[in-house]
């Protein structure tokens, strides 16, 4: 009997992928590339996620003789890009570079907007960049130990700034809360700009942001860096603890970034596609970038993409009914 993709989802994001990557006597769209690719990117030019796209589809480019166009599309949390996505031809010349908004948006909109694990198919991991929680210079405490102890001696009484409600970090804290047995307010903000002014002006004292926005600023003096919310330490912040040496070990939240196609995207280009990116992600010139955005590479299989993408929005959901989170 022959499953459909959708039998097979509904079977278990593991087994869907292990029947899918199954040997084929498909052979590869001949000659693909043979025009440019679109990689689609749900947040404005000039940020992380949009520095990691650039310089992945600049490697691929030279490795396949055919540019990969950056194509921006903020809006909705991502969700812009996403639908675009699952709406584009499904021929291996639509990408998208995703990260946890792609989980974590099946919960936090409703009704819910895609579902990624029947919508898109997981191509590759490209790498990964720690949430960190950074202080006021004159912060009153220095680690997260005497960040736990302020809180629970003054229960309620700390407040964290972050790019906005559901966004990663403010995910990241409301998990890290519940692993630390602690209540910190939230007080969301629209980006990360205006939330790190507001802490390094003193009117919070707490932000949690990604490594790359936090860098500058922790540079000139006007933040410290309690943890950075990963497994190992940031090349941003090589002195600053993870949040696993600071007591919490296996706690991990970090963004992570990934290329996503249409559902139906041919298997032999969506395989010949991750072979591609896993050469790119030894390749120094990415090396350096992701070191550049405060993160690694983070090279693997489709399978363990696809088992990330199905564990992340189970978190998510829990997080968010928990918590009661809802989007901007």
């Amino acid at each position: 009997m022959t499953l459909s993709r959708r039998q097979l989802i509904a079977a278990g994001p593991l087994a869907a992928a292990s029947a899918w990557l199954a040997p084929t006597l498909a052979a590869a769209q001949a000659g693909y590339p043979n025009k440019p690719v679109r990689v689609l990117v749900g947040y404005s030019a000039g940020g992380a996620v949009d520095a990691v796209a650039r310089s992945v589809g600049q490697a691929l480019a030279a490795s396949l003789g055919q540019p990969f166009v950056i194509d921006n599309r903020p809006g909705a949390g991502s969700n812009i890009a996403v639908k675009a996505t699952i709406d584009a031809p499904a021929d291996g010349y639509t990408l998208m570079v995703a990260a946890n908004a792609l989980a974590a948006n099946m919960a936090l909109y409703q009704p819910m907007p895609f579902d990624a694990e029947r919508d898109l198919v997981p191509v590759s991991l490209i790498g990964r960049v720690p949430v960190v929680i950074a202080a006021n210079a004159s912060a009153p405490f220095g680690t997260i130990q005497q960040l736990i102890a302020e809180a629970k001696a003054k229960p309620g009484s700390l407040s964290f700034a972050s790019p906005g409600n559901g966004s990663t970090p403010h995910m990241a804290v409301e998990f890290f809360e519940r692993a630390a047995g602690i209540r910190l307010q939230h007080v969301p903000y629209r980006g990360g700009a205006q939330a790190l002014t507001d802490v390094i002006g003193g009117q919070l004292p707490l932000v949690a942001i990604n490594a790359l926005e936090a860098q500058p600023h922790v540079k000139s003096g006007k933040l410290k860096v309690l943890a950075a919310l990963s497994a190992n330490r940031s090349a941003v912040f090589p002195d600053a603890p993870t949040i696993a040496e600071s007591g919490f070990p296996g706690f991990e939240a970090s963004v992570w970034y990934g290329i996503v196609a249409p559902a139906a995207t041919p298997r032999p280009i969506v395989t010949q596609l991750h072979a591609e990116v896993q050469k790119a992600l030894q390749t120094p010139a990415v090396r350096e970038r992701m070191a550049q955005v405060g993160g690694e590479v983070l090279p693997g299989s489709i399978e363990q993409f696809v088992q990330l993408i199905h564990s992340e929005r189970v978190r998510y959901e829990k997080l968010v009914r928990e918590a009661g989170i809802k989007p901007d």
